[in-house]
């Protein structure tokens, strides 16, 4: 089994039939006959997606959908809502109380599924992006909430923005014939305060990141005609923006001619984030698009949230430069591949010289732009290949792969020479001369591989403290390396 489903609806022969249809395409259903059932059942056995009907004898699915996005244990579960009405107002209730979908009965079987595969795949999506860094898929949705609070008061929410949005969105609209996007933009425009751009295939693909802000903006959502330039170039289309970096995030709303269009699974299981027939009510369409740019934004927040949480991981904020948990790792790689290649490697301890005196006289505002200066100096006379990174309060790490005695020698002392040649300057508009003392520890080739890198380190760190003894402002080699 890859998947708990869990099927509310209170028609008994509904039940089985969902039953064996979700158990024959392996997954585990579980059943609920009322709404009570339902949300009871959500919160303590937490299915991986809920299937809803709207009508239930004890309260109206509406109120389930509510109830289980007020509920932090079930507010994140996707959910495809079921009802047998045509009535486009119960389609849009349905989406304004919280569902990712709803389908009207009777359903096609190949579209179910696909709409189920697409929303776990969806959901797992951001559950390993959160788990990569140790945190729950919720933390970062709950920048925004469902229902009427997430969309406002006013009817089906299309006039009010979100609590989460960081200000309108971009919709860009690619049909086969400009006219039909054109038509598609005056519709919208009404009930929809994003903004509206009609673009051809080749203008997005064409579509290039905003430099130093100035550019048009990347939409958040593509809506696409299925049949751009013949059959199924919409999902080409798709595929293509999904494959380029600048597209990649942005969502995808495919338009299909009919409700039950054959390209409907096949776009589902492509990847599309919504499927839509040509005869969808615009009222509907812009619900859906605003939950499609609300999903692309929470989807945004949590990449950058990790992403920021790995750079803290291994950069110093201060220096810009790698910090020493990322150092030690990178140092054992870098001796590794010096045993593999029978070559010379260098480690160097690089402390700034009457450090204290500089945060004491000057303040620590001071200090930061030393520490920041020393590091700029540092990193522009290092290779690509050499690793940099601030261990300490003043204290830096250097080493270099594939680096001999005489030419660890002749780095060391033009390290020293570029902090000391010119002064720093302060934010207080004065200038500050600082020496830095350095320590150097040669790993060698044809010697035994290093089993543990910090004890070269501590071999430069010793080598370090006879620079300062020595007079500071001084480049001093480890006993064994200059042997």
């Amino acid at each position: 089994m890859h998947g708990r489903i869990l099927i509310a609806d209170d028609v008994a022969t509904n039940r089985i039939i969902y039953k064996v249809k979700l158990g024959d395409a392996h997954y585990e259903p579980l059943l609920a006959a009322d709404g009570q059932g339902c949300l009871a059942m959500a919160r303590t056995e937490h299915p991986d997606l809920i299937l809803l009907d709207l009508v239930l004898p004890d309260m109206p699915g509406t109120d389930v959908l509510r109830d289980l996005r007020a509920d932090p244990a079930t507010r994140h579960i996707p959910v495809i809502a079921l009802t047998a009405s045509r009535d486009p107002e119960d389609r849009l209730k349905g989406l304004s109380a919280g569902a990712d979908d709803v389908m009207t009965k009777p359903l096609c079987d190949q579209v179910l599924l696909a709409r189920v595969r697409n929303l776990l795949r969806a959901r797992g999506e951001e559950g390993f992006v959160a788990s990569a860094w140790g945190m729950p898929v919720h933390s970062l949705q709950d920048q925004s909430t469902w229902g009427q609070s997430a969309w406002g008061q006013s009817t089906w929410g299309l006039s009010e923005q979100g609590t989460g949005f960081d200000g309108r969105g971009t919709v860009a609209l690619v049909a086969d014939q400009p006219e039909t996007a054109l038509r598609w933009k005056h519709d919208l425009r009404g009930v929809l305060r994003d903004n509206l751009v009609a673009m051809s295939r080749d203008q997005a693909m064409s579509l290039q990141a905003p430099q130093n802000g100035q550019g048009a903006p990347v939409p958040d959502v593509f809506v696409i005609d299925a049949r751009l330039d013949g059959d199924n170039g919409g999902l080409r289309l798709m595929s293509e923006l999904d494959s380029r970096p600048v597209t990649r995030h942005c969502a995808i709303c495919i338009v299909t001619p009919t409700a039950e269009d054959a390209v409907t699974p096949m776009a589902f299981d492509l990847g599309a984030d919504d499927v839509v027939p040509r005869s969808v009510g615009a009222r509907e369409l812009a619900l859906r698009l605003r939950i499609l740019i609300r999903r692309k934004r929470q989807a945004d927040l949590m990449r950058a949230t990790v992403e920021d949480g790995l750079k803290l991981a291994m950069i110093d904020p201060l220096t810009g430069i790698y910090n020493r948990r990322y150092a030690m790792p990178r140092l054992a790689g870098i001796a590794a591949q010096a045993a593999q290649e029978g070559s010379d490697f260098a480690v160097m301890v690089v402390d700034l010289d009457r450090f204290k005196s500089v945060n004491d006289r000057f303040g620590h505002a001071a200090g930061d732009r030393v520490l920041a200066e020393v590091a700029r100096r540092l990193s522009d006379n290092l290779r690509m290949s050499d690793l940099l990174a601030r261990i300490g309060g003043e204290e830096f790490l250097v080493a270099l792969p594939q680096t001999s005695f005489a030419d660890a020698q002749g780095v060391a002392d033009r390290l020293r020479q570029i902090i000391a040649d010119q002064p720093v300057a302060l934010p207080s508009g004065r200038s500050l001369r600082i020496t830095a003392s350095i320590g150097v520890a040669l790993g060698r080739a044809g010697a035994a591989p290093v089993a543990d890198v910090a004890h070269l380190v501590d071999q430069a760190d010793q080598a370090l403290l006879q620079s300062k003894s020595a007079g500071r402002n001084q480049v001093t080699f480890a006993r064994q390396t200059a042997a």
